[in-house]
């Protein structure tokens, strides 16, 4: 918390501070069972209380091609303390992540009274807050530990505030209270929530606190608060919005991830370690050919693995530091598209985190796939970058991303995940062929038109919107129909497995990878890549596309028109678990595998359904 003593709150995953639960979310904790609310503090926390300062700490990872693209010397993992340290007196490692309380206004369960943090009573090294009227009237003075209160501010460049109590009640005259306030529930809904100043009487209802025209016609403007940073109000005009404290637009995360592909999958980084940000900082190649040789002694060891000599080291820390200074729009997943479809296997004897294994294509899915690859073994870094709030970010170079760091870092918090999977790229010649027909560009398009309208509303026809193609309909939609299916067959759950899409516009890229998400043991048990051999793929995938067919909320969903930027696809038929979805269950059309009641012929894959293989 904000106090000089920090208070415990308790534990996240390592995985929840990159995925879910970054800097500037706010997080619901349970400290000594009573509510706190807090929002995860920037990454400059992380060099106060868990040095050694940025990537000279020891839990750190690196991804070449990820640290190009995002401009970075590479990456830190979300700290984790010695849970068996104990100090010269026995005290537990004091080191933890920072989070700020967050909001502040607490409101009693028994009694109703709303109140700043400073205005109710605590324990010392506790993190909750009591009232203390209504504990001292509790049988046998039992802490009634008050509630954060569920309605806070927040403007689409990531800005958060309170909700304006003041503003809201509208005090009569000469009243100087600002800090007590009632609220309390007389009627159903929002119009029976009512919120009184004890002092001069003032109450207004909490109807219409949702709606954008109510804070316009207040003339309200967003006060640029960023309480997750160590800094002042920022300018801000936007309009801003009341959420809910859970709400799920609260934050979305930006996150940019890779996998470990030859040949960046290299060792260098990985062991010179902190001696790699001096390195880079060295402008004359003789001088940090020097240093090599100081260091050397150090990095001897690396040295002889390469079978390099200083001079040699140098030169491609020269050829690194040169990719740095490269077109930072590096098209990270081309390039691991061109890996897959190389048709060449890579094995666990080269050293790398990245195995694979071709399969012979069987004649039943000959016509649909052009390379089917089981993924033996991989590795995916995954990179926070920033995140939004109330509209999903839609691309990486969103102009509405906030920040996480007060300063700017040569490092991002990053987890890797090891684990599996099973890609597949359909055949060029079959689906240029299918994305010409008019049918299918039209509803296409109808996405498209749809999409760009919502983006232009949002940032002013700048940055330009993502295309939503046919093709992007088509690989999409097989690739929810395949986490679906695989969840049947191979034991994951659906929430463990993830997609990995590769389309572009106007090439021949078209393919898709479903690989293991979970960061522990449940991602590498082998079950997903077995499910690519050739007894098995042709039948995973006959069962898929079958059950598109149909949904228990057909004909409606069949026939629906345009929702939330998809034509036919539910929850019963289509949808994942968001963490298994790149665009948030957003983009889907089951017409394009399976085709229209009165038109199936403008589904990819309906001359499978007719064959019934």
């Amino acid at each position: 918390m904000a106090n000089k003593i920090p208070n415990e709150l308790g534990n996240m995953r390592r995985s929840m501070v990159v995925l879910m639960s970054g800097p500037g979310s706010i997080v619901d904790f349970r400290a000594d069972g009573a509510p706190v609310s807090a929002v995860v503090a920037g990454l400059d926390e992380w060099d106060k209380y868990f040095s050694v300062n940025g990537q000279e700490n020891e839990q750190k990872v690196y991804e070449p091609r990820l640290q190009r693209k995002l401009g970075v010397y590479g990456f830190r993992l979300p700290p984790v303390i010695d849970e068996l340290f104990r100090d010269d007196e026995g005290r537990p490692d004091p080191r933890s992540l920072i989070a700020v309380r967050f909001p502040k206004w607490l409101v009693c369960p028994q009694c109703n009274l709303l109140a700043p943090d400073n205005q109710w009573a605590s324990d010392p090294g506790k993190a909750y807050r009591y009232c203390p009227q209504c504990t001292a009237n509790s049988p046998g003075q039992q802490r009634i530990p008050v509630i954060p209160v569920r309605f806070v501010m927040a403007c689409e460049a990531g800005h958060l505030d309170e909700f304006p109590w003041n503003f809201w009640v509208h005090h009569q005259l000469k009243c100087d209270n600002r800090t007590k306030f009632y609220l309390n529930s007389e009627g159903p809904g929002l119009s029976g929530l009512i919120v009184r100043c004890p002092k001069c009487g003032a109450s207004q209802s909490m109807d219409g606190i949702f709606s954008e025209k109510t804070w316009s016609r207040r003339k309200y403007r967003c006060k640029g608060k960023q309480p997750w940073l160590r800094a002042d109000s920022e300018g801000c005009d936007l309009l801003p919005r009341v959420l809910q404290r859970g709400a799920s637009n609260m934050y979305f995360p930006v996150l940019v991830s890779a996998l470990s592909i030859p040949p960046y999958s290299d060792r260098l980084q990985e062991v010179i370690g902190k001696y790699w940000g001096t390195l880079v900082g060295i402008p004359d190649p003789k001088d940090r050919e020097k240093f090599i040789g100081y260091i050397a002694p150090e990095i001897n060891p690396l040295l002889e693995e390469l079978k390099i000599s200083p001079k040699d080291l140098s030169g491609l820390i020269e050829q690194r530091i040169s990719r740095y200074n490269e077109d930072a729009s590096l098209n990270i997943r081309q390039e691991e598209f061109r890996t897959f479809v190389e048709g060449v296997d890579i094995n666990p004897e080269e050293k790398t985190e990245f195995e694979i294994r071709n399969v012979k294509i069987p004649d039943t899915l000959r016509h649909y796939f052009s390379h089917i690859v089981r993924a033996v073994r991989l590795r995916e870094v995954t990179a926070l970058k920033g995140f939004t709030r109330i509209n999903p970010p839609g691309d990486e170079d969103n102009k509405n991303i906030a920040p996480i760091q007060l300063r700017k870092l040569n490092w991002l918090p990053a987890i890797e995940v090891k684990g599996e999977g099973i890609f597949l790229s359909l055949d060029p010649t079959r689906f240029q062929e299918w994305e010409k027909q008019k049918v299918v560009q039209d509803r296409a398009a109808d996405i498209q038109n749809g999409w760009k309208e919502e983006w232009d509303e949002r940032f002013d026809s700048s940055p330009t919107s993502p295309i939503v193609t046919a093709r992007y309909l088509l690989v999409h939609t097989f690739a929810h129909a395949l986490i679906r299916q695989l969840s049947l067959e191979c034991g994951y759950s659906s929430a463990s497995l993830r997609e990995r899409l590769y389309v572009g516009e106007d090439d021949d890229m078209a393919g898709l990878l479903i690989y293991t998400a979970t960061s522990d043991s449940d991602g590498t048990l082998g079950g997903l890549q077995r499910q690519g051999m050739p007894g098995r793929i042709s039948r995973t995938i006959c069962d898929a596309v079958h059950a598109m067919e149909w949904c228990s909320s057909d004909p409606l969903c069949i026939n629906r028109g345009r929702e939330s930027h998809s034509f036919a696809a539910c929850h019963s038929c289509c949808f994942t678990p968001e963490t298994s979805c790149e665009q948030h269950n957003r983009f889907l059309d089951r017409a394009m595998l399976v085709g229209l009641p009165d038109n199936q012929e403008i589904g990819f894959f309906y001359p499978m359904l007719q064959v019934g293989i």
